[in-house]
């Protein structure tokens, strides 16, 4: 149990005591709005129900009521609010060994409990380009897993590969017409995605082309002929681009699977669901009608009796629960598929599937001039984004340390793109849309990855100064630091936003919201930038420097940690 929730459940228990029952949680103590209030807050209307006084009556009842012992200096009632004043001195020692201790893994807990949950995110299509929009999704799919992680969860994450769908047929349809003699020798997967552009464009104008897609598709799901073999090299293309981009990413899944493994077997269930009467015709179709429990049509088959995406979902579902013995099975996708979940899980459901179902929708991603558009031109795959911003930030990086070789220049370089590129993605809720802008996203100023990145450099760079065996990861020991001399308010406030670290990370794995750690981290980073720039450390006096230092070297122990969960790297130099 960490510090902070010590003397919670300490105040708590207290609380109850008097009030004779439990009424208070933990959970139920607060930070208050301003420093001036104290440095936790109860509101005491539920207490005061429970005395049969008003909450201001029950706060100024219970100061009286509660010992000031343990970590707790004072208590004061405002209006009906209980606040308390926690011992400085015994938290920024508690707190500052706990995570001197503890390392890396402050902050983590077992509130999962071991439960096995499998989050499928990257399920992105062979045969079409690889966009800034995709990013979102496997940025934000790897921030859940690693955040559930650390929540005491056994992560399974996974990757499900759209490669049989309409879409296939689309781009080998343009391949053949407009490209056969104009086969890439690299960047085969990115090529791809081109083709798939000039399919849209043209089937636009050809009145036959949706005919001989179809047809094509056709074949394609046969298994049998030319246009077989031709999708299962083109298909190799596309999985090779995902590798290089997964790799580049630091994105490791556990499983992929792909959904030409699981049409013949989502035939057969769909072919047993109609049967059960689960599933009917319409028009031709074969369809889920779900209106009675408000959730419309659901379609498995077309008229033409080609498959949709929800024939291979079926068996997917059942193969991953029994493979994996899931207790929850988590699927990351944009907001467009938000019905579409609801409808597949409530058919799963009544086919018999057990276990927890969870669609995590998130919203979509815009430049600066609007939302991308192949059609309009507008949209920038990852390659083309990557390109740009690698050559920005080794440019940067070589024109403020000339001395750096360049390998030094290329790994710090490479470091703050994936970290621009990913802060930028789950840096907000998954309910807002993003305007990407990577100039804005590799500043080393606001609210950026670059900033975090810097200022866990910069703590580096004033250990290195001190000269002392003490190391930013906290690795000197703090038996002989003397914290009484962390006096200062500013100390204080940063010794509090230290303890409250694990509740976030709780906090996020509930809510599957890594925003919640990244904007945790800004304001971490914000009070010791503050805090350095009003109050010495290398020339304070040793005993107060010795205790700033050990102060630094946890702060940036906790950024390091929480850039960690949102897949992000720190770097010793900047």
């Amino acid at each position: 149990m960490y510090t902070l929730e010590k003397i919670k459940k300490q105040i708590a228990k207290q609380i109850n005591e008097a009030l004779g029952g439990k009424i208070i949680r933990a959970s139920d103590l607060v930070i208050p709005p301003q420093p001036d209030f104290g440095d936790l807050s109860l509101a005491c209307f539920e207490a005061g129900r429970k005395v049969n006084k008003s909450a201001v009556e029950a706060a100024g009842w219970l100061v009286g009521e509660i010992a000031i012992n343990g970590g707790i200096a004072g208590i004061k009632a405002i209006g009906p609010y209980l606040n308390f004043t926690l011992d400085k001195t015994k938290l920024a020692k508690g707190i500052i060994k706990e995570i001197t201790a503890q390392t890396g893994d402050y902050g983590t807990n077992d509130n999962g409990k071991g439960k096995r949950v499998m989050i499928e995110y990257s399920n992105v299509n062979t045969h079409k380009a690889y966009h800034i929009g995709h990013l979102r999704n496997i940025c934000f799919g790897d921030a859940v897993s690693r955040i559930l992680s650390a929540n005491g969860y056994c992560t399974i994450p996974i990757s499900y590969i759209n490669d049989f769908g309409i879409h296939t047929a689309k781009t080998l349809w343009a391949f053949m017409e407009f490209y056969k003699s104009q086969e890439p020798k690299t960047d085969s997967g990115r090529f791809l995605g081109k083709v798939y552009a000039k399919a849209v464009a043209e089937m636009e104008q050809d009145p036959l082309a949706n005919d001989k897609v179809t047809f094509l598709m056709r074949k394609i799901e046969s298994r049998q002929g030319e246009e077989y073999k031709l999708w299962q090299k083109t298909r190799k293309w596309s999985i090779k681009q995902f590798d290089n981009i997964y790799k580049e990413l630091g994105i490791e899944f556990k499983h992929t699977y792909y959904e030409n493994e699981f049409l013949e077997k989502g035939l057969e269930m769909v072919a047993k669901l109609y049967k059960q009467e689960l599933l009917k015709k319409s028009e031709g179709a074969v369809i889920a009608d779900l209106n009675e429990y408000g959730l419309d049509i659901l379609m498995f088959l077309r008229s033409d009796g080609t498959a949709m995406y929800p024939v291979a979902d079926l068996p997917l579902a059942f193969e991953k629960f029994k493979r994996f013995k899931l207790d929850r099975s988590i699927y990351v996708t944009d907001i467009r598929q938000n019905l579409h979940f609801k409808q597949l899980f409530k058919v799963l459901e009544l086919a018999g599937v057990k276990g927890e179902l969870v669609h995590l929708g998130h919203e979509f991603v815009k430049l600066p001039e609007g939302m991308m558009s192949s059609r309009k031109g507008t949209l920038v795959t990852y390659e083309d984004l990557r390109d740009m911003a690698l050559k920005r930030a080794k440019e940067e990086t070589a024109e403020r340390h000339q001395d750096w070789s360049d390998k030094k220049i290329k790994e710090v370089a490479n470091a703050l793109v994936n970290g621009a590129i990913k802060f930028e993605m789950i840096k907000v809720s998954a309910t807002q849309v993003i305007t990407f802008d990577i100039n804005q996203a590799l500043r080393f100023d606001g609210f950026t990855a670059a900033y975090l990145q810097y200022t866990c450099a910069r703590i580096n760079s004033i250990i290195r100064k001190d000269g002392s065996k003490q190391t930013a990861d906290g690795s000197k020991k703090t038996d002989k630091v003397d914290f009484n001399k962390l006096g200062e308010a500013r100390e204080h406030g940063l010794v509090m936003k230290l303890a409250r670290y694990p509740e976030v990370v709780a906090g996020a794995g509930e809510k599957y919201d890594p925003s919640e750690i990244a904007k945790y981290l800004f304001e971490l980073a914000q009070g010791f930038n503050d805090y350095y720039h009003q109050v010495p450390v290398l020339k304070a006096d040793q005993g107060v420097r010795e205790a700033r230092l050990a102060l630094i070297t946890v702060v940036s122990q906790v950024i390091a940690n929480g850039l960690g969960l949102l897949g992000i790297e720190t770097v010793p130099e900047m």
